[in-house]
Formats: structure tokens, C-alpha cells, sequence
């Protein structure tokens, strides 16, 4: 198998389904927002700030992981803020070549001064716009409501989707920590959103067993599953998930972090795409976690054994399981084919045909 380096992956077209804007912060941009804004954090140099808020592997669980985004929520409170944070995001993504990006996060989260829910929304979509007229990026946003928050809290973020339908927002999530928070509290939203014809996907399986991917697809709906590595330990629902082609949003390196898998080689991603499941790779944090699409791909290239066939086969499941209507994802989906038909490692003729 020819070894492709993180060149020849970063010049492969890529989506970034599952990547949080509020542990995908520059680190310099939080020092100069929380200086901009007076706000006292843990550091205030970019390497003496950089543990509290990337975590390695001796990582020891979700709970800790998430500690980061006390931090990183302390700065984005603003309406300048977020469309900064946006911006940086969509723009990080595109200069990896990351063609469609799916941006999530909690409005709930960002109202410490007083901001309200539609101005929230409002700020990221208008930060994604910027990119994507600087970029050949497109994007969209998916509302999260928070598993330890009031599930009256995500019906109001729910009715939110519902208002931002068409206008940027493409579908909702619930997140947050997933032991002792069922799912199926939150139905009531999820029925909302399923009721306006609006996509929904929810973090499932990452700290939590396979009857919370159960409680996620047969009482919430959901038609792709956050993590999802835990799936493994069932192998019915496993062909139901197979078989209903419900697709699932891996992020490998952050699974390690957390601990939802002991080590990479233990990853269940190489398994789910033997078997025939739509996989599909994804950063989740992109500060926190200290990745890229490219550096994901690299891992599963280098660790697990996906050769470039197998790497383009899973860049194509990533497009197909976009939350976009189906005929932008149709077009996008044959240009992109194109790009990967042509595509050589080290090629330096591939490169300037894309650009």
C-alpha cells in the first residue's frame, strides 16, 4: 500500500461533518478576544495557555476533556466574537480543502451577556457567509441541545431550528455529557424538528453503551449518529444501522481522548467499513483535540490500514451523508467523484488542476 503523506491528504476534497465551533478556536484568537473583552483566563501566553485547552491522551475521560470549553466559552459571548470564531473556523477547514463543513454548537451557551438566541444564530451564519465568499467552502449549522440542560431548553433550540430552516441552519443535535442524560428526554424536541422536516443527528455511543444509539434512531429519530464507536457491542443494532444506511460521524483521535476507545488500534471505524457501514470522518474539536480532517485521515491511513481507494470511499460516504438538499448534494458529490478519479499522490499535476 503506497504511503500518502498529510499533503497528498490535505489536497483531497473532504467534509467535516461533526466539528464543534466552540473547541475550534484559534488560540491566539481567544488571547486577543479575552484581552479585547477583559476577561481573565488561565494563561495569557499561547503556550502556557495551550493545556487548558488541548487535551492529549492522557486525557481520562469526556467529563475532563470538556473542561476546555469553559475556557473557550468565556470569550465567545459577543456578537463579534462569534462571527470572528465562525469565520476562522470555515476558513481553517477550506485551506485543508475541506469542501463542506457542518458547524454545531449550543446558542444556550453564548447568552452570558445577554445576547439573545436569534442574534447568536445570526452571528455565526454571518460568519460562515464571509468564508465562504473568500473560500471554495460551503457550510451549515446544526443547533445542539445540551443532555444535563431542562429538555424545555432544547424545544426552545428546537423551535430555533425551526425559524433558521432554510436559512443556514440544516439540522439538530443534542450533545454534552451522556451517562445519567438519556436521549429520550429530549424527544419532544427532536419531534419538533422531525415534524418541520428538519435533519437531526445526535452524539450517541461515545460515553454511554448501544441503548443510548437505540434510544437516539428509534425514539429520537436521529438520521446519523454522533461517535457512535459503542455500536460495536451490538450486533443487531449494528445491521439495523447498516442496513437503514444511518450514517455514523467518527472522530477517531478525540475518541481516544475521551476514552471511548482504549487506543487507536482498538477504533471501531476499520471494522464498520469492512462490514459495509457508512463511516464518515470528522474532527469534533479541532483546538481541543489538536487535529485537522487531513491529520484524522492520516491516522486511519497509518493506524488502521485504509489504503487511498478505501480513504476515497469514505470521503464519498462523507458527502452523501451532507444534511443538503439533494440536488446541491448531487452536484457536489459528482464534482468531487471527478476530483478523486483524477487524483495521484504526489501528483503535481493534480494539485494545480484543483487549483
Amino acid at each position: 500500500m503506497p504511503k500518502l503523506t498529510l499533503q497528498d491528504l490535505q489536497r483531497l476534497p473532504k467534509t467535516d461533518l461533526h466539528v464543534h465551533l466552540d473547541g475550534s478556536l484559534r488560540i491566539p484568537t481567544i488571547l486577543d478576544l479575552a484581552e479585547q473583552q477583559k476577561v481573565k483566563l488561565p494563561a495569557d501566553t499561547v503556550d502556557s495557555l495551550r493545556p487548558f485547552v488541548e487535551v492529549g491522551e492522557d486525557c481520562k475521560s469526556l467529563v475532563e476533556y470538556l473542561r476546555a470549553f469553559d475556557v473557550t466559552l468565556s470569550v465567545m459571548q459577543t456578537y463579534e466574537s462569534l462571527v470572528r470564531t465562525a469565520f476562522e473556523l470555515a476558513e481553517d477547514a477550506a485551506k485543508e480543502n475541506v469542501r463542506y463543513m457542518e458547524v454545531r454548537y449550543s446558542p444556550i451557551l453564548h447568552q452570558q451577556k445577554g445576547l439573545t438566541l436569534h442574534a447568536i444564530v445570526q452571528a455565526v451564519l454571518e460568519g460562515l457567509a464571509l468564508a465562504e465568499k473568500q473560500y471554495p467552502i460551503k457550510t451549515g449549522v446544526i443547533l445542539c441541545g445540551m443532555r444535563h440542560i431542562s429538555p424545555d431548553i432544547s424545544l426552545r433550540l428546537a423551535d430555533l431550528t425551526v425559524a433558521f430552516k432554510n436559512k443556514g441552519v440544516v439540522g439538530f443535535d443534542l450533545a454534552g455529557a451522556e451517562e445519567n442524560f438519556p436521549a429520550k428526554r429530549h424527544k419532544d424536541a427532536f419531534g419538533r424538528v422531525l415534524q418541520n422536516n428538519i435533519n437531526c443527528t445526535l452524539h450517541a455511543g461515545e460515553a454511554y453503551g448501544p441503548e443510548s444509539i437505540h434510544q437516539a434512531i428509534h425514539l429520537c429519530g436521529a438520521h446519523r449518529i454522533g461517535h457512535g464507536v459503542r455500536l460495536i457491542e451490538d450486533g443487531d443494532l449494528l445491521n439495523y444501522v447498516n442496513d437503514h444506511r444511518i450514517p455514523l460521524e467518527c472522530c477517531p483521535s478525540s475518541n481516544v481522548q475521551t476514552k471511548a476507545v482504549k487506543k487507536m488500534a482498538d477504533h471501531p471505524i476499520r471494522l464498520f467499513y469492512d462490514l459495509g457501514l457508512r463511516v464518515t470522518v470528522n474532527t469534533d474539536n479541532r483546538m481541543v483535540t489538536n487535529t485537522t480532517v487531513s491529520r484524522e485521515f492520516q491516522v486511519i491511513h497509518e493506524e488502521l490500514g485504509f489504503g487511498l481507494e478505501e480513504i476515497k470511499e469514505v470521503i464519498i460516504m462523507g458527502f452523501k451523508s451532507a444534511f443538503l438538499p439533494y440536488a446541491l448534494k448531487r452536484a457536489l458529490l459528482a464534482e468531487v467523484v471527478h476530483e478523486l478519479k483524477a487524483f495521484k499522490p504526489g501528483s503535481l499535476e493534480s494539485k494545480k488542476e484543483h487549483l
